[in-house]
């Protein structure tokens, strides 16, 4: 008899382990596979709106009381996130008024025509009100400015109280030898209200034109209109900017001054004049208005102007394009079409963003 090469006893185990170890490959393949290490994830590009913390959400920035610094921006992006896309537009809040002053209302996109260096320009939007407006006041507290102070503070804390809304933000600067933010952003009007009376008795000179540059550039990072409203004689004595250079801040920063000149109650002298002139001149370039009280009464009065001004505005928009990014000054000229007996106050140009660069508006 030959000899079984496997009897039943022996082959069987060995069946079953081979039939294991094929069953078994794919699982082990899969485990091999589980084991190498993954890339890592990019970084998503954390796009907030100016003054919100990444991780927020967008809509009215809230700056904390003690941090009024730039956010950073990762370098890298996820391709499937959704990214806001900064533009270069130019917004130009606009004041309709009647030869006697009063604000035309009900006013449409195609009543208005725009000017860019003489030539005729598209607008791409118009809103009214509905913007929301970051104001910063600064408050003169200089050594040339003493007179009737107490009323001046209270005018501008109703001032505070009449223009502000629950979209609406403020700040305080105060002009001093060195200007600087007595008031961060903030939507509470108490502490806005505190600050103006906590206010000393002025001393020292004046560094207007810092003040307002410093201020202006505050605001760029934020959304809504951008507003300044100086509370002051107007009279430069210490800043290390000179008039022309402020202009060009404002313009570039694109804010809007409003003027209450203080100090003129009991008549002019020829320093006040030629500081009410500048003082004009600022309003005039950046769409805004100056308004010079003869007396305590009036003061109140020019508050209320103000106020009600920024609550009648159109807000308007223009895209320049890629071909008008040179980092030039442009003047803008913009109309009614079909009324001749109105006044428009609009700014009176803009600075482009140079090259690719892009201006972070958003409005």
């Amino acid at each position: 008899m030959k000899p079984q090469l496997f009897s039943g006893i022996h082959w069987l185990p060995i069946v079953a382990l081979l039939i294991i170890a094929f069953v078994s490959m794919p699982a082990l393949a899969q485990s091999g596979r589980n084991t190498e290490k993954k890339p890592a994830p990019v970084k998503r590009r954390s796009v907030s709106e100016p003054g919100t913390e990444p991780g927020q959400s967008s809509g009215t920035p809230k700056t904390p009381a003690n941090d009024s610094r730039p956010r950073t921006v990762s370098d890298e992006v996820d391709p499937a996130d959704t990214v806001r896309v900064s533009s270069n537009l130019v917004p130009i809040p606009a004041s309709v008024l009647d030869a006697k002053g009063f604000a035309i209302s009900g006013l449409k996109l195609e009543d208005f025509e725009l000017r860019v260096d003489g030539q005729l320009r598209p607008i791409s939007d118009l809103t009214r009100t509905e913007s929301s407006v970051r104001l910063v006041m600064l408050f003169d507290n200089s050594g040339s400015v003493d007179f009737a102070r107490e009323f001046e503070k209270q005018a501008a804390i109703h001032f505070f109280r009449k223009v502000l809304r629950a979209s609406d933000e403020a700040a305080i600067y105060s002009i001093e030898s060195e200007s600087y933010l007595a008031q961060p952003l903030t939507r509470d009007i108490s502490k806005l209200e505190r600050t103006i009376l906590g206010f000393g008795k002025p001393e020292g000179s004046t560094s207007l034109f810092d003040a307002i540059i410093d201020a202006a550039a505050y605001l760029r990072p934020y959304t809504g209109r951008r507003v300044l409203v100086i509370v002051s004689d107007g009279i430069e004595t210490t800043s290390r900017s000179d008039f022309e250079t402020t202009i060009k801040h404002l313009l570039a920063d694109d804010s809007q001054v409003f003027i209450v000149q203080t100090g003129l109650y009991d008549g002019a002298n020829l320093r006040a004049l030629a500081a009410e002139r500048r003082m004009e001149q600022l309003a005039a370039q950046t769409g805004g208005a100056a308004y010079i009280p003869k007396s305590t009464s009036d003061l109140e009065h020019a508050f209320q102007q103000i106020a009600a001004d920024l609550a009648q505005q159109y807000v308007l928009s223009y895209y320049p394009g890629d071909e008008r990014r040179d980092g030039s000054f442009h003047l803008i000229d913009l109309r009614l079409r079909s009324r001749k007996d109105v006044r428009v106050r609009a700014r009176r140009g803009y600075y482009s963003p140079k090259g690719s660069n892009l201006a972070a508006t958003d409005w």
